[in-house]
């Protein structure tokens, strides 16, 4: 997660983490990325069932009933032991976590327990009811997931109506006074719609939009060869840090970030070397402490079923299941080869990854994206964009 406000901004400087220890008990969310201790934020897909037909969808959900998912016991404990571990945000997500009737229980056991609680959703069911439910729950934060204007976003929901039903979602938090943002997954087939997104969020005064890079996951394998080259991949992210300059330099500042592709940070960096040198050397200390791609580290998941993986794409490899062992045991296990070496995964890393001067910031970008392409989860991140000469390859 890659803070184009936070960074290239200058929404953030280092001091503001140091000022809290740099203790992801202490730090506010905006600044949990920066946090020395990496407590995992952790995604837990409460629910496999979905009311869309998403063609990127990383858990290949559909709307029928799963028999697997963790039952409300179950997920009580799940959460007992995230709020013991320290775990400082826990993410409910699917499917599409709406659909399952006990979430709002579930959403203020988490809250009470002082772990802030975020929804990834695609909107279509939040009603102005159950935005007043999330408000009085104290919800941190709603992602609705956003692929584009009107007819973009439907073709890829799968469903006609999502788009209108989405938006209507946005207004219901806003209305609640929640704090809402889009969550835009970038393929060949939308990122001409990421100047629409920028207009979209000026226009309805949604503070914040994250922009995902693909990660090949589930449904999501299939769009490989509709993912972006490495030089569209340096334009749409130039055109990410063009729009967001612009609108703080309007005074319209929102919080901007591009996720999923740890080479941003490098390329943000090396942009501003250009730009402006002395932010630059902030930006690479904000960087350094970021430290790139955490997952198995500042990142876990806990799947429907109960299976914990290192994120919420890697699902081809599982640590254990906390119907057998609580969550907090196996994210510290490391007689676990692999749990193991994804706490220091840059010393693993192969090819060009190893020889990157800006793997200390980096952290070996996505071993999903690896595994996908090369069957070879230590191998080079297909989606790195960087140049031979910008990694300092000889």
């Amino acid at each position: 997660m890659i803070g184009i406000s936070k960074l290239y901004c200058g929404a953030v400087e280092p001091s503001d983490v140091l000022r809290y220890g740099a203790d992801s008990g202490k730090l506010p969310s905006h600044l949990l990325q920066f946090s020395k201790d990496k407590r995992p934020v952790v995604v837990w897909n409460m629910t496999r069932r979905c009311n869309l037909k998403c063609v990127h969808c990383y858990s290949s959900s559909q709307n029928i009933t799963y028999s697997d998912e963790l039952d409300g016991g179950e997920a009580r404990e799940l959460l007992a032991d995230l709020a013991a571990f320290g775990c400082p945000v826990i993410l409910f997500s699917g499917g599409e976590p709406l659909m399952r009737r006990d979430l709002p229980e579930l959403l203020e056991l988490a809250v009470d327990k002082g772990m802030r609680a975020v929804i990834s959703t695609n909107g279509t069911l939040i009603t102005k009811e159950k935005a007043r439910t999330f408000s009085r729950i104290g919800l941190s934060y709603v992602g609705v997931s956003l692929d584009g204007t009107r007819a973009i976003h439907d073709r890829f929901r799968g469903v006609n109506g999502a788009f209108d039903a989405a938006m209507r979602g946005i207004a219901n938090c806003q209305d609640e006074g929640i704090k809402v943002g889009v969550r835009f997954t970038i393929t060949g087939k939308n990122a001409h719609e990421i100047q629409a997104i920028f207009d979209l969020i000026e226009k309805e005064n949604v503070p914040r939009a994250c922009f995902y890079h693909l990660v090949y996951s589930g449904r999501g394998s299939a769009l490989v060869e509709e993912d972006l080259s490495h030089e569209e991949t340096r334009k749409v992210v130039d055109l990410i840090l063009d729009r967001t300059r612009d609108l703080f330099d309007r005074g319209l500042e929102k919080e901007i970030l591009t996720v999923d592709n740890h080479a941003d940070g490098p390329y943000l960096y090396l942009r501003l070397l250009r730009e402006d040198p002395e932010r630059a050397k902030e930006v690479l200390k904000l960087l350094e402490m970021n430290e790139g791609n955490n997952s198995g580290r500042g990142i876990g998941c806990v799947s429907w079923d109960g299976e914990v993986h290192a994120d919420q794409f890697w699902r081809t490899i599982s640590f254990g299941n906390v119907r057998k062992r609580p969550f907090s045991e196996i994210w510290q296990d490391t007689s676990n080869e692999l749990m193991a070496k994804l706490k220091d995964k840059k010393s693993f890393v192969t090819g060009r990854c190893a020889e990157c001067r800006w793997l200390d910031v980096c952290g070996g970008n996505f071993r999903a994206r690896a595994e996908a392409v090369y069957d070879d989860l230590w191998a080079p991140d297909p989606a790195c964009y960087l140049t031979d000469e910008e990694i300092g390859k000889e």
